[in-house]
Formats: C-alpha cells, sequence, structure tokens
C-alpha cells in the first residue's frame, strides 16, 4: 500500500455551519500531503445551511452529509479516514475528541481543527477545548504566539499549534476600474447585537449613499431571511432597511464574497473577516470606530492596523493607510508568502501519517483538571456510538429526524413568508 503521504489522503471534514465548512474543506485541501479526497459531514444543528448557503461556499460541486454527532463518529469507526478536520465550535471539538477516544480504533485518523476567521473572544477557553488535537492551526503569526502563550500559561503541551493562514484568501489583486465606485459593507449576523447599533449602521449607510450618488453602495449580507449561520441573527437587516427610505444607488447584495470583492473599491465593516479577504488583496478597506472599539465588537483585533476610522471621515472621502507589519503579522500579506503558508501544517500532517500510530488522545480539560465543566460539554452532545439501535430507537431515530427536518423547514421556509404575509 502507498504511503498516504504520496497518494490522495482520505480526509473527512466535519462541519457546523456554511462558513465553517467552508473554512474546513478548503483547509482539508490545502494541509493533505498528496492532495485529499475530501467526504464532507454536516453536523445537524440550529445553524444548518441550506442548499442555497452550502453552494455559495464554492468549495464542493457535492454537498456535504448531514449527520448527527454519534453518525459521524460510527462513519469513522466504519469507513477509512486518514485525516479529520473538525471545523466546530470549542465544545463539540472537545466532545468529538472524547468520542473518537472511545471508539478505541486501531490507528485513529489525524486530527486537525482551528478556527474559521478572527479569534476575538473566548481565546483561552476556545483554545482549551480544542486541546487534544494533533493540529490546531492558527491563522497568522500573530494568532499562533497567542495560541502558544495560552497552553504553556496553563502547563498544556503547546506543540500542536501550527502557523498557517486563512484558506479562503485569494483573488486578483485590487485594479480600480474606469467609471466604477463601489463600497460594500461587510455585515455580520451577531455584531453589533442591538437594534439601536444596527439601525445607526443602516441610516449612516443610506446617508453616504445619499451624500455619494455617484457611488455604488452594497450591504452584503450573509444569510436570507429564515437562514442561519455561524452565529444567529435576531435582527436581520433585511428587516429593518424596510423602515427606511433609500436611494436608487443603495442595494442589498448576497453571494459569494470573493465574487462580490472583485468589484468593491472601499470594504467597509465593523470586524469582519472580509476585511482580511479585502486587505489580502489590496482593496482599500475601513474598520468602524461609530460604536466604539470593543472586545464585544470584535474591532479592537484591529487596533494597530491603521484601519480604524469613522462614517464622518468615510463621508469626507478620507481613507485609512493600513500598516504593513500589522498587515504581515495578520498573515494577509499580498505577496508570494502566502503561497507557503500551509507547508507547515502539510509537513505535520505528513510527518504524523508516515510516522508510528498517534498517540492517544490527550486533552487538557478531562474530568481531573474540569470535574465542574467538562461533563455539561460532554452531556449536551450524547456521542453514545456504542449503544445498539433496536427497533424501537431506530424509529425513534427517524422520528426525531423528521421533525428536526419539518423544524428546519418551519424556520427558514414557511416562517419568513408567514413574516411577511403578516407586514401586507
Amino acid at each position: 500500500m502507498p504511503s498516504p503521504s504520496k497518494a490522495a489522503v482520505r480526509v473527512a471534514v466535519l462541519a457546523d455551519s456554511d462558513t465553517r465548512w467552508k473554512w474546513g474543506a478548503l483547509t482539508a485541501r490545502r494541509i493533505a500531503p498528496g492532495g485529499a479526497e475530501l467526504t464532507g459531514f454536516l453536523l445537524r444543528g440550529r445553524a444548518t445551511p441550506t442548499a442555497r448557503q452550502l453552494a455559495e461556499t464554492g468549495v464542493s460541486d457535492e454537498p456535504p452529509r448531514e449527520v448527527t454527532g454519534a453518525g459521524f463518529l460510527r462513519a469513522l469507526r466504519d469507513e477509512e479516514f486518514d485525516v479529520v478536520v473538525l471545523a466546530l465550535v470549542g465544545g463539540t471539538v472537545r466532545a468529538v475528541l472524547e468520542g473518537i477516544s472511545g471508539l478505541a480504533l486501531e490507528r485513529r485518523p489525524v486530527i486537525v481543527t482551528g478556527y474559521v476567521g478572527v479569534v476575538y473572544e473566548k481565546l483561552t477557553d476556545g483554545l482549551l477545548l480544542r486541546h487534544g488535537a494533533d493540529v490546531v492551526l492558527a491563522n497568522s503569526r500573530h494568532d499562533a504566539e497567542r495560541f502558544r502563550a495560552v497552553y504553556e500559561g496553563v502547563g498544556a503541551d503547546a506543540s500542536s499549534v501550527v502557523e498557517a493562514a486563512l484558506p479562503f484568501l485569494g483573488g486578483a489583486p485590487y485594479a480600480p476600474e474606469a467609471g466604477r465606485d463601489t463600497l460594500v459593507f461587510a455585515a455580520q449576523p451577531s455584531v453589533p447585537v442591538t437594534r439601536a447599533e444596527r439601525v445607526y449602521l443602516l441610516r449612516r449607510l443610506v446617508g453616504h449613499a445619499r451624500e455619494h450618488p455617484e457611488r455604488e453602495v452594497l450591504l452584503k449580507l450573509r444569510s436570507k431571511p429564515g437562514e442561519h449561520t455561524t452565529h444567529l441573527e435576531e435582527l436581520p437587516y433585511q428587516k429593518l432597511v424596510r423602515d427606511l427610505a433609500v436611494p436608487p444607488n443603495f442595494r442589498l447584495v448576497y453571494g459569494h464574497m470573493g465574487e462580490v470583492l472583485d468589484r468593491t473599491d472601499l470594504l467597509v465593516t465593523v470586524s469582519s473577516t472580509a476585511a482580511l479577504e479585502a486587505l489580502h488583496r489590496r482593496i482599500p478597506t475601513a474598520v468602524l470606530t461609530d460604536l466604539g472599539v470593543r472586545e464585544v465588537l470584535g474591532n479592537h483585533h484591529f487596533t494597530g492596523s491603521g484601519l480604524l476610522t469613522s462614517f464622518d471621515a468615510l463621508d469626507k472621502d478620507e481613507r485609512p493607510v493600513p500598516d504593513e507589519d500589522w498587515l504581515a503579522r495578520q498573515g494577509v500579506a499580498s505577496d508570494s508568502s502566502y503561497e507557503t503558508a500551509f507547508d507547515a501544517a502539510r509537513a505535520r500532517v505528513a510527518e504524523l501519517l508516515d510516522g508510528p500510530p498517534p498517540p492517544p488522545i490527550d486533552p487538557y480539560y478531562t474530568a481531573e483538571t474540569a470535574p465542574g465543566y467538562l461533563p455539561g460539554i460532554l452531556a449536551r452532545h450524547r456521542l453514545d456510538v456504542t449503544a445498539p439501535e433496536t427497533p424501537e430507537s431506530g424509529l425513534r431515530r427517524i422520528v426525531r429526524e423528521a421533525a428536526r427536518g419539518a423544524y428546519r423547514h418551519g424556520v427558514q421556509r414557511v416562517a419568513p413568508v408567514i413574516r411577511r404575509l403578516g407586514e401586507l
């Protein structure tokens, strides 16, 4: 049998949202030595994306299989995978690590995890929940240093941390186009949270469009009403904008962020990862301070970037200038260094595949280090893969899955229609 590092590596990607599926699938292809034979799994839950959202990621023609956590573990037990990429929230990563350990496979797959974007909250807890994976990817030198400091600070092994980059950076470098003047505001589902703050941003954006009638002002949205993404959106902009009179040069847009950036002349956001995508392509970028520079907004991550500015400045056509050292530390330099950003991760995975079987999973959070915390994390996921399925339990599973499907259809399809009828 050929060495896994010299043949297509069988990779299972488990994701829990559209954005994490995009990160996981693209990461798998970049870190698999010899190329990846990819099998996607989508963890059933509150953020389960629609077919439209999955297609919009543009990462695979074949949609991932929708599974429960126990169903994913059964697939690992019954199918042969070399690498598993866990594109999940921290608590789910920890539960799946427990489940994989419980399978007692003769040779378990190499386990890789990381973060889908800017890490601006729950840094310590999120990292410790991910500890135990063979490779914890950091999206920049800045993140790699922070990750290692957290692990070493609690006495955990930090050797799993490997510096890489966000896998979806790319696209053509920015080139101004005669006659084109497009400002894109990259909205976020959960930032800001309050109605007042979201309405404020909308009013300023619409006001900017009115003051600059020659400029196309686009509000780029992540999901349509009723759809869910990585973070739940309680107050969608689509609903809030109905109360405003908007000029003809202002409109809402959806679609693949890379395609929207192809026609962007200024990217504006509070703290979206889209800022890093734009900066990588050298598209002028602005990070707003109008609502403060606060941890809860995530724009504190951009302190020192040179990108912090306000709508007042943008209305006067003032453009921030990014700090080059900050860009380099964030892994968004547009030079050829990005092409080698995944070399270290690919080499680490190849080393683990070619060497002896990986050691037992050894996470930081255990019944000994976190007896008042870990049991609750594991209980929420109920990953009992060993329980035999009787006819009665099989029927319950089928009914449960049908009920979940009906609920999701109601939330994503029926509820928006009812809301629109109610507003007539």
